[in-house]
């Protein structure tokens, strides 16, 4: 997506067109009507990164065309939240005239959210000194005036943390207030607003669900925490260590008693069901004391592997979070023999891209 392709006069055309495609392709299954929530259409996304061209005195952000692969400057970029497009323009002005921070500066990358926090990530083709730190120190206590902003430091095998590598964004659920921290360089949902309908829906789903949740693919608790409102317990999964050690942190942050994070991948879990594998992490976890009627999967493109979409088609009921129209249309063709979809639902996390988040919810005939 170029700058020049965000026009906000022609928003409603595009999203009409998404809608128009998802209900064409998915209509041999008929589904019901989709419900459909859009993006603001602009400022939406919560982050950014940008490669940095030097250019004699100058240096400057670039981007790349994904067609003609040809590079082109980015001074403002309208998609990102408004606090990235200030910052990124006081951050290059700090550096122009900086040789330590600017020397081999390879790629900025920008992580903020809703409560205008932000975390600004310098990735270089040189290891970084203590030089660099003391730098980047002073610029930090700078921009700190006028920013809630951290900052780290990345090169080959090398990572600096001058305060905290992380962001923590509130995000407002149903008129409450739900605290995540986001880790840099680890997946959070980039459309904050959307992100906050999606759970939304997820919710009135369910609401009149009862007995336990399974959500698989967890990350950070982005669903698992708000859910758990819904159900007596919530048992979820994710494989990442440290998307995991943030879902941990969040429970404690929200005051959350009744979610319990495992790590492991949707693939161990399915063998831990089955009792095919014994693993040492789940020590203390009695999977039998879980009655789940229903499971909650937000897979990655790939969508699920056929063992748990088997796995997935033994619950009464299934909210699926997909990024991926294709497969989910894959897991959808087998699911639909055991289940009917209920509600169906398009959201804009990527306008003025083809790419569309859907999400399916299924009860079990």
């Amino acid at each position: 997506m170029r700058v020049t392709d965000i026009d906000p006069s022609l928003y409603e055309e595009q999203l009409a067109k998404k809608q128009h495609a998802l209900t064409t392709r998915f209509a041999h299954l008929q589904p019901p009507e989709l419900e459909v929530f859009s993006s603001p259409s602009l400022h939406y996304r919560m982050r950014a990164e940008f490669r940095v061209w030097h250019d004699g005195d100058d240096l400057y952000h670039i981007m790349f065309d994904k067609e003609t692969k040809e590079k082109y400057r980015v001074d403002h970029f309208p998609a990102a939240s408004q606090i990235i497009n200030n910052v990124m323009q006081d951050v290059l002005a700090h550096i122009r005239s900086n040789d330590t921070i600017r020397r081999k500066l390879f790629q900025i990358d920008y992580l903020s959210t809703l409560s205008d926090e932000i975390l600004v990530t310098l990735v270089y083709h040189r290891q970084l000194d203590d030089n660099w730190e003391a730098a980047v120190k002073a610029l930090k206590e700078t921009l700190s005036e006028k920013y809630k902003i951290d900052f780290v430091g990345r090169a080959r095998k090398q990572k600096i943390t001058l305060s905290r590598d992380y962001v923590i964004e509130s995000l407002p659920i149903n008129g409450r207030p739900y605290y995540f921290k986001q880790i840099e360089n680890s997946f959070t949902q980039p459309n904050a607003v959307v992100n906050c309908k999606m759970i939304e829906w997820a919710l009135d789903a369910t609401k009149h669900n009862s007995g336990d949740l399974l959500e698989l693919y967890c990350g950070l608790g982005n669903f698992s925490l708000p859910m758990a409102v819904n159900f007596d317990k919530v048992l979820a999964t994710e494989i990442s260590k440290a998307s995991v050690n943030a879902a941990q942190f969040n429970i404690e942050k929200n005051q959350i008693g009744n979610v319990k994070i495992l790590r492991m991948s949707s693939e161990e879990f399915v063998e831990a069901s089955k009792g095919e594998r014994e693993f040492k992490r789940l020590e203390g976890t009695e999977l039998s004391t879980y009655q789940c009627n229903t499971v909650l999967v937000d897979p990655p493109r790939a969508g699920l592997d056929p063992d748990t979409v088997k796995m997935v088609s033994e619950y009464d009921n299934i909210v699926y979070i997909s990024c991926n129209p294709d497969t989910l249309l894959e897991n959808l063709e087998t699911l639909t023999q055991t289940h009917t979809i209920t509600r169906f639902a398009l959201f804009d996390q990527f306008p003025y891209t083809h790419h569309a988040e859907c999400g399916v919810y299924l009860q079990k005939r």
